[in-house]
């Protein structure tokens, strides 16, 4: 025996039945927190490794470019965002290129500080 269905109802439970499945699928794929989309790098690639072990592996490298004094790990313009920063005696057009604009998903940021000198003991 069928019994008679009220179509009202059944639209009705179609459409929340709906409605929970988009709201779960969504939910599913967001990540925890709005700080790691933001550390996107140009293409992509969200950071897998702590930064300061990144900053610990390359910091050679980005001192080995001509110009650059000081690296470090800092915060971009939000101030949530981590980033490698590069400090320069001057930032120059070719001290831009040569400094990469990412290290393993972290943004790398490049900075006009002056020389960098130690301070003298009183």
């Amino acid at each position: 025996m069928i019994l008679p269905v009220n179509r009202y109802r059944l639209g009705m439970s179609i459409c929340l039945q709906l409605l929970l499945l988009s709201y779960l699928m969504m939910t599913g794929c967001r990540r925890d927190s709005g700080a790691e989309l933001a550390r996107l790098d140009t293409s992509g690639a969200l950071p897998m490794r702590d930064i300061n072990d990144v900053l610990r592996d390359h910091d050679d490298e980005l001192m080995a470019i001509p110009g650059v004094v000081g690296v470090y790990v800092g915060l971009m313009a939000d101030e949530k965002t981590l980033c490698l920063k590069v400090m320069a005696a001057r930032k120059t057009p070719e001290l831009e290129r040569k400094a990469p604009k990412s290290l393993e998903g972290y943004p790398v940021i490049v900075e006009e500080t002056g020389i960098i000198r130690p301070m003298t003991g009183k």
